[in-house]
């Protein structure tokens, strides 16, 4: 029987039969859901990874959904068959047409018939095995995503009746239609219509501008609820200003109008920075008052419409003094801020120091600047609602996105694009064929393009319009316009109206386009130089977020070259502002593993920008104290007050554990950043560095519920009452916990030199069964107020960390990351003994051991400790134990013959810092004797075995390990050689 036959029976046996049976659970079948992050979209994802040829038969496919399939299926080295229908005129032309446009896919279409096409059926075969989906979900997005589905993931060997029938139908499916070609989609097109459910203006019901419209009015929609809910609150409280945050297309006009709608002011003021702006504004505010036309005048250039109920002005034009001066500073009960992160500018202070309206309502997508002026402080840090990009689309209020992050151009003797490039470089013809064919491959392929395209410089925009006009797409020759700041008003509005009308299939630009332009039908965002700022980033992406009637989704193109900044992409795509890598590293892994992230949005790299984004994320000094100033004073600004560590948890902003440990603990930031006056003794200093240090993570909460048990009965808590506390808490309080708990907060776990930096004396001791504060801690504690407060923030941090970041149970969790010293910690050793790990170290106190695996050895790596570890599928890892070492040495026996729980982590590299990825318990298999290399040519005696993993980790997280410098197919096909023949080394 072949490893494949039994690695399948196994699983099938563990899936249909017992779930008790020791299985890889590679091939188990699976119940696929869209249920906690299992949904059909991960499920294609993963079987197209590890197949050799796939067939879809599927009734119903949206482009949308193709879009988000498009990068698995380019990285997809095998071939694939698309069968589909017209059946209820569910399929457009455009999904046709998207199709067509897959590379190395055969489509068919199955005729209409009587008996409808219903097919959902996902057919991958392997080597020397088959897998199928069958079940509820559609080729559609929300279906891959969203929709409650049931889908069969089952697997068989090639010979098995079921893989047979499933074959018949299958090539049933393909006898009975036709291929798909271009001359069929264009007769389609002619007679197609779309159905009711399609010929909505929004998915989710809602219209472009936010709001939606009933018997005549414009209604809010969830979101705009929400915010008017506490927008009107905060007036019942009072209050007279207010900044409300919004992402750029999420309907903040709208939402202005609504709240005016509510107020019903005598009179109303709304500001714009911009004069074209005024028109579409005056049209919403129509829209939804409700009001004559005679109700609604213009304060621009030399139209002075004044008497109007609502007065619509720009900046330029109001603020001048002789124009202020003539109106009465209480004319306006109702004054409107649009884009107000710019009121640091003279010009808005002085209007707004002027006029005296009974409320001020200020709005924006990007409330932090660079100016160091604090629009918290202008609207008395009242905040009542804020919806940023990742909400906003969560909640289903822009279009979704489909970001690739490719490759550019690459020059023939392999030099890439870097920070450097000329001119020449820029728009040399062979990268603007690169460019071209990109867009065919990617783009959109069914609709028109309605295209931005970001340069680095105006020049380069300038001539790669110029190029782009000589090449077709599909067949249609482009028509490029360039823009730039030297461009008029007036051409600037008479080029995007062109783009609109469909006269223009791009325009080419640097950064006008950044905010203050609204392009409701712009579906494709190039990216054609580096990014030098997450905000500009999110800016840009922005342009093409905002819903328009016939538009599925945006198309997001960023060409990736050899840049520093790289590592600034995953941190706008995300909205991670932690600045902290392996937050940052772990959803890039995690976004290509799921295949989508906030709402039914995209993110995909292809593996050459995959990595140059990893690399360059290893080589940046996020939390540099700049970063950490930067973020801490913009807190403040939002504040009012020098922040804690947990409202930068609350706020899910700079990670509290990367602030507080980058001076040791949080009270020595504030000193250095001048937000604390007095400085900490020696000993609070030490307490705050081990509280910081090893409990602030919140990887274990029991250390925490216990030192705030004390210090709030300060008589003393019994073991009894803590078990009691741990059980109610729902935690473990198995006597081994319990008393590891005890041996960290005594300090008994440290090595003497850790426990001479955190201040010498026990923290908590136990006498007579009863848990107490050491006297220095309780002086400390009863002396000084700031150090009561740094204590008690960490203690409040550390257990939001415990419930929001891992799942509370003080155990360690597959997927997260921990060092040495949090293994020691979670197993309950009795001491830390990091320092003499190594690469694994068997703990009988615990009864454990941990197993950590460098992936790829760096040059500087000695040969005796150069360990060909390697992963043969998620499920399986060849490992090798230390040189000189045999089957017959104790350890070394311990492991082979699995008398103790193995605990296996691994991380790709040292760059990665400290941490390892918790793999899960594995079980030892296949041990054998063998030699590996030595100093100067010499043989060492080294085990080699295979360790076989619970559960499979991520196909993503696997992939991420075996890619990459030092990782290819050649190393993974060695070790399986290797563990069917014997060594020679």
């Amino acid at each position: 029987m072949s490893s494949t036959s039994r690695q399948l029976t196994r699983d099938n046996t563990f899936g249909f039969l017992d779930s008790q049976v020791e299985a890889d659970q590679v091939f188990n079948p699976t119940l696929v859901s869209n249920t906690d992050g299992n949904t059909m979209l991960r499920a294609i994802r993963n079987e197209l990874k590890r197949s050799e040829r796939f067939v879809f038969s599927v009734a119903f496919i949206t482009p949308s959904a193709i879009a988000m399939l498009k990068q698995a299926l380019l990285d997809f080295r095998g071939t694939g068959t698309i069968i589909t229908s017209t059946y209820l005129g569910f399929n457009s032309p455009a999904a046709f047409y998207e199709l067509l446009n897959l590379e190395g896919v055969d489509v068919y279409v199955h005729p209409d018939s009587a008996a409808g096409f219903h097919a959902k059926g996902y057919i991958f075969e392997q080597e020397s095995s088959t897998t199928a989906i069958v079940g509820s979900s559609n080729l559609t997005e929300r279906a891959l995503l969203q929709n409650h589905e049931w889908n069969l993931r089952f697997s068989a060997l090639p010979d098995g009746d079921i893989v047979q029938q499933l074959k018949r139908a299958a090539q049933a499916h393909v006898d009975a239609s036709a291929a798909l070609t271009r001359a069929w989609i264009d007769m389609y097109a002619l007679t197609w219509s779309a159905p009711p459910r399609a010929s909505l203006a929004m998915p989710g019901g809602t219209e472009p501008s936010g709001g939606f419209p009933l018997g005549g009015m414009i209604f809010p929609n969830a979101m705009q609820v929400e915010a008017l809910a506490e927008i009107a609150a905060l007036r019942d409280a009072g209050e007279h200003k207010a900044v409300v945050i919004s992402a750029t297309g999420t309907g903040k006009t709208i939402l202005s109008a609504l709240d005016v709608r509510a107020y019903s002011p005598e009179r109303m003021l709304f500001v714009v920075h911009r004069e074209q702006i005024l028109d579409r504004a005056i049209d919403e505010f129509k829209r939804v008052l409700g009001a004559p036309d005679s109700d609604f005048g213009k304060f621009v250039g030399s139209k002075k419409e004044l008497d109007r109920r609502y007065v619509f002005a720009s900046i330029q034009s109001l603020s001048r003094p002789e124009n202020l001066e003539a109106i009465p500073p209480e004319a306006f009960d109702y004054v409107l801020i649009d884009e107000v992160h710019r009121a640091g500018a003279v010009s808005y202070r002085r209007l707004i120091d002027y006029l005296e309206p009974d409320f001020l309502l200020g709005m924006t997508a990007t409330p932090e600047r660079t100016d160091d002026f604090n629009v918290f402080e202008l609207f008395d840090y009242n905040v009542p609602y804020e919806i940023r990009l990742q909400k906003a689309l969560e909640a289903d209020m822009l279009a979704p996105f489909h970001y690739y992050g490719v490759t550019d151009f690459v020059q023939a003797d392999g030099e890439v694009i870097d920070e450097v490039a000329d001119l020449s470089r820029l728009v040399a013809s062979e990268r603007v064929d690169h460019l071209v064919s990109t867009i065919e491959r990617y783009g959109h392929a069914g609709v028109p393009v309605r295209g931005l395209i970001f340069c680095s410089k105006n020049a380069e925009a300038a001539e790669l319009a110029t190029l782009l006009n000589r090449r077709d797409v599909h067949g249609h020759r482009l028509r490029t316009r360039a823009l730039s700041g030297t461009d008029s008003v007036e051409e600037r509005e008479l080029v995007v109206q062109m783009l609109e009308c469909g006269e223009l299939d791009y325009i080419a630009t640097v950064d006008i386009f950044n905010e203050g332009i609204d392009i409701p039908s712009v579906n494709q965002v190039i990216m054609l130089r580096q990014t030098l700022s997450s905000i500009v980033f999110t800016q840009q992406l922005g342009r093409g977020l905002r819903k328009a009637a016939g538009k599925d989704h945006l198309v997001v193109i960023d060409f990736i070259g050899n840049y520093d900044n790289n590592y600034l992409i995953p941190i706008a795509l995300f909205g991670d502002s932690t600045l902290n890598k392996d937050s940052i590293r772990k959803k890039i892994i995690d976004a290509q593993e799921a295949g989508a992230i906030a709402g039914l949005s995209s993110v995909n790299f292809d593996e050459i920008s995959r990595e140059r984004i990893f690399a360059s994320l290893a080589t940046t000094t996020l939390d540099s104290m700049t970063n950490l100033k930067k973020s801490f004073l913009e807190l403040m600004n939002r504040l009012g007050r020098p922040p804690a560590l947990l409202d930068f948890a609350r706020f899910d902003l700079v990670d509290p554990v990367v602030i507080a440990t980058k001076q040791k603990n949080y009270w020595r930031f504030l000193c250095k950043v001048r937000a604390a006056n007095v400085e900490a003794s020696p000993y609070e200093n030490a307490i705050l560095t081990y509280l910081s240090g090893e409990l602030l993570n919140g990887k274990r909460p029991h250390e925490l519920l216990l030192l705030a048990e004390l210090l709030s009965a300060r008589d003393g808590v019994t073991v009894e009452e803590f078990k009691a506390l741990l059980e109610e808490s729902d935690l473990s309080s198995e006597p081994a916990t319990v008393d590891s708990v005890l041996a960290l907060l005594s300090l008994s776990f440290f090595t003497e030199a850790d426990v001479a930096k955190y201040g010498s004396s026990p923290i908590v001791s136990l006498r007579d069964g009863i848990y107490r504060l050491g006297d220095d801690f309780s002086e400390a504690w009863d002396r000084e107020s700031m150090f009561r407060d740094q204590v008690q923030d960490v203690l409040d941090t550390g257990l939001y960390l415990a419930r929001h970041r891992y799942k509370w149970t003080g155990r360690l969790e597959v997927g997260q990351r921990y060092s040495r010293k949090d293994v020691c910690r979670l197993l309950n050793w009795k001491s830390n003994q990091q320092s003499t790990i190594y690469g694994y170290k068997v703990d009988t106190f615990s009864n454990s051991c941990p197993i950590f695996v460098t992936y790829h050895k760096g040059a500087e790596v000695s040969e005796s400790t150069k360990y060909e570890d390697a992963f043969i599928n998620p499920s399986t890892l060849t490992w090798f134990t230390r040189s000189r070492r045999t089957l017959v040495s104790g350890e070394v026996k311990a492991i082979v013959e699995n008398r103790l729980p193995l605990h296996v982590f691994a991380k790709k590299d040292d760059a990665e810092g400290t941490d390892f990825y918790y793999l899960g318990q594995a079980t030892s298999q296949d041990a054998r004797q063998t030699k590996m290399s030595g100093e100067g040519g010499s043989n060492l005696d080294v085990v080699s075995m295979t360790l076989g993993l619970a559960s499979p980790i991520e196909s993503s997280l696997y992939e991420y390990f075996a890619s990459g410098a030092g990782a290819s197919a050649a190393p993974l096909t060695r070790y399986r050689k290797e563990m069917r023949e014997p060594a020679r080394r």
